[in-house]
């Protein structure tokens, strides 16, 4: 079974950036579909972008949509969240997830592997 590890958090501006990576092991990346989801303090867990395996199809929650860009490196076994013009709204504990088949990308019901999170604090 794949494991991922996501890195890359941290604490940054307002209007800052931060690139987000996430590692597979025990198998090859390029297998999967890939989604990455956020979970903020006190609320549920949300699906901000996914990628498709093969062609490399992208879709993204509303709210980020033009700020936020999902890629994948499958040579290295590695998919990215590069998050552009932050806000303090995007605080959260981000994670990437992955499953074989394809389904509705931004459920999280529609992945059976993930990983443990990775912090993004933004704040002045």
């Amino acid at each position: 079974q794949v494991q991922l590890v996501e890195s890359g958090g941290g604490l940054v501006q307002p209007g800052g950036s931060l690139r987000l990576s996430c590692e597979a092991s025990n198998a090859y990346l390029a297998s999967y579909y890939i989604g990455w989801f956020r979970q903020a303090p006190g609320k549920e867990r949300e699906g901000i972008g996914c990628i498709t395996k093969g062609d490399g199809f992208t879709n993204y929650k509303s709210s980020v949509r033009g700020r936020f860009f999902v890629s994948r490196d499958d040579s290295r076994n590695v998919a990215y969240l590069q998050m552009n013009n932050l806000t303090t709204e995007d605080t959260a504990v981000y994670y990437c997830a992955a499953d074989l088949v394809e389904g509705a990308c931004l459920q999280t019901l529609e992945y059976d592997f993930w990983g443990q999170g990775t912090q993004v604090t933004v704040s002045p």
